[in-house]
């Protein structure tokens, strides 16, 4: 519970203070509206309570803006604590294997959840009052559905379609006789309105109005707007001005309704006489409230007998478009301002130390600096920070070097490296294009690469595999080449696979990556052609490296070797406090694999992994890249009569494909 609290504070702390500068503004724009009709000033609450409702769902579904000046008022996010560790990838199209390869793995003990801080104790309240609101909405409905069942036809519908005719409404109304209760009207699909049994001691010009009335608040499209406000007032329960436009909300839909009962033809003092009476003989059941709409309410009744009987009062009634383009434009207009995110300290430290490279790169003209910074930054996810750098870098290559140059190709190369581990796969392309476009050579080895793995068209994708084989500077990239050739001719008869495969493993540097994914395709080859006893013994040698790619993957940052105690015998297991979700490796992707890495840490009394080591892999890249997260989590290490000790841990990192 703690971890889903914590989650939640930036989001719902950024949306009280929005929902806060909204409600204001619609008291002032009803302020301003004093001199207009009670519906004109209906809308105006109604879409604010849209907007409301809209804004924690714009909040969490489009992209963050990000301004300095929302340092004042807004909270930081990037503090959450999660403990699910999934990473996701969208699966090519292009790929000859059209099947999704799935590693299963053993499940392995989740974290513990972090102890709970007093912004979490305020989300569960906030959350506790939610939940209590909307449970009141939803016993009224119920209740509400078993009165309309029980209830019988009343004699007066044959009045109330006449009427509704007259009101312009076109769907059906149906009008149900109670034991007892004030009248009033319930159902957004199907509209009902209840009268009591004493109705047949009214007289016919009191009938006439009150079905009139409740026959306003249908064509009016009441009872949908009510359970929107009454949805939006139980987000927002908390918050004084939030019961102040909901009590507004109900005195002008109230005053609203009058209104369209008086431009009917009904008289204003019998009206006013009729309500009268209706409020003082009859009482509304309070545990219906919070989902039908009762005629009169005695906390509203002097306001509006006042209303009704000034003949200055405006009574124009704008339709119901003139509603839904105003909660349409509120939503719109909430857009921009739900958008709005703070920038935390470490994003201002950031860009600041951004800028200051930049400068200093610049001065010295020196473009090794940028690109060291960009990796660390890419290494950290700040892909922002990290093309900025990347654009710099560009900049300064065409200043020194010429746009023609081998440093603009490389500076274009990196940039389309960059935008693709963002997601950015058009943009990506793009920056590989403009290499390309300068020739092939070496340096854009990697671009070939890219494009020809993501190529839908076959010849293209072989001739983009041919032309980074012929550029190769070393056995490994040539041999990867090779590697992708053999994978595109698996399934012609002709076309080598074997020996390409072959081909590419002998010239590939022990140890690397490269003849670590050769020999896993290679593998998948022998199993796919019927040759499995082949294959473990070249599973085995690819396991080998990889497990020695993990550690190369952290190493330089750990270097010293910690002892970890097992949780028990008074040791507690550490807490994770923030993690860093692993990225798809572009192999993996390729080849449409996915599983779970398990790998053997120790949590350090830092709150950092260290000691992490491959327990069971996937392969693929996929290994190194659980590896490389994992070593930016942040944990609240175990303890030992309250002293932070190094506690051993096993976690699982599952890999899934879109």
């Amino acid at each position: 519970m703690g971890n889903w609290t914590a989650s939640a504070w930036p989001i719902l702390i950024s949306a009280a203070l929005k929902s806060t500068l909204v409600l204001g503004a619609a008291w002032w724009i009803t302020v301003f509206f004093r001199g207009r009709s009670a519906a004109a000033r209906h809308i105006v609450w109604t879409a604010c309570a849209a907007a409301l409702l809209a804004l924690p769902v714009l909040s969490i579904s489009i992209p963050a803006l990000h301004l300095p000046l929302a340092n004042g008022f807004l909270p930081a996010e990037g503090s959450s604590v999660v403990f699910q560790t999934t990473a996701t990838g969208v699966a090519p199209s292009n790929s000859p294997s059209a099947q999704v390869r799935v590693a299963a793995m053993p499940r392995v003990p989740r974290a513990a959840a972090v102890p709970m801080d007093w912004r979490s104790v305020l989300v569960m309240i906030w959350g506790i009052g939610f939940l209590v609101a909307m449970l009141q909405m939803v016993v009224a409905c119920i209740a509400l559905w078993r009165t309309r069942r029980a209830a019988r036809p009343s004699e007066y519908a044959g009045l109330a379609d006449t009427l509704a005719r007259d009101l312009g409404i076109a769907e059906p109304v149906r009008v149900l006789e109670t034991a007892s209760g004030m009248p009033m009207t319930f159902g957004v699909l199907r509209p009902t309105i209840f009268v009591p049994r004493c109705a047949a001691e009214w007289s016919d010009d009191r009938r006439r109005i009150v079905l009139l009335h409740e026959l306003a608040h249908v064509r009016r499209s009441d009872a949908a707007t009510h359970l929107m406000a009454r949805t939006a007032l139980a987000l927002n329960w908390w918050n004084p001005l939030a019961w102040n436009g909901w009590r507004s909300f109900l005195r002008e839909r109230e005053r609203a309704a009058d209104d369209l009962v008086l431009t009917s033809g009904a008289a204003a003092t019998d009206y006013a006489a009729h309500l009268l009476e209706i409020a003082r003989t009859m009482q509304a059941q309070p545990a219906t409230a919070a989902a039908a709409i009762a005629m009169a309410r005695p906390s509203q009744l002097e306001g509006r007998l006042l209303a009704i009987l000034d003949s200055r009062t405006p009574r124009t009634h704008p339709g119901r478009a003139m509603g839904l383009t105003a909660a349409a434009l509120a939503i719109a207009l909430m857009a921009p301002l739900a958008a709005i995110r703070a920038q935390s300290q470490a994003e201002q430290a950031a860009l600041q130390d951004v800028d200051a490279t930049i400068l200093a790169a610049n001065t010295q003209k020196n473009r090794q600096i940028l690109d060291q910074a960009a990796v660390s930054y890419e290494r950290l996810r700040k892909f922002a920070e990290a093309k900025k750098l990347r654009e710099a870098s560009l900049a300064l290559a065409e200043q020194v070097s010429g746009a023609q140059s081998t440093e603009y190709a490389m500076a274009l190369v990196k940039l389309g490296d960059l935008a693709r581990r963002n997601g950015g796969t058009k943009e990506s392309d793009e920056f590989y294009s403009r290499a390309l476009a300068m020739g092939d050579r070496p340096d854009v080895f990697p671009a070939l690469m890219r494009l020809g793995l993501s190529s839908k068209d076959p010849e293209k994708r072989r001739e983009y595999l041919e032309r980074a084989r012929a550029v190769g500077k070393n056995g490994n990239d040539a041999g990867t080449a090779m590697t992708w050739l053999a994978r595109e001719s698996e399934t012609d008869p002709n076309g080598h696979a074997e020996s390409l495969y072959r081909s590419a493993i002998s010239m590939e540097s022990p140890g690397s990556a490269e003849l670590a994914l050769s020999l896993e395709l290679y593998a998948q080859f022998l199993n796919q052609n019927e040759r499995a006893e082949e294959a473990p013994p070249i599973v085995d040698r690819a396991k080998a490296i990889r497990k020695t790619l993990v550690g190369a993957a952290v190493s330089s940052q750990f270097v010293a070797e910690v002892a970890g105690v097992r949780v028990g015998g008074g040791v507690t297991a550490p807490s994770l406090l923030h993690k860093v979700e692993p990225e798809y490796s572009e192999e993996a992707r390729t080849v449409k694999f996915q599983g779970t890495v398990l790998l053997e840490v120790v949590i350090d009394v830092d709150g950092v992994a260290k000691n992490i080591e491959l327990i069971n892999g996937l392969g693929f890249g996929l290994d190194e890249m659980a590896a490389q997260a994992i070593s930016l989590w942040k944990f609240k290490p175990g303890e030992r009569g309250g002293v932070p000790v190094p506690v051993q841990a096993q976690i699982e990192m599952n890999f899934r494909l879109l």
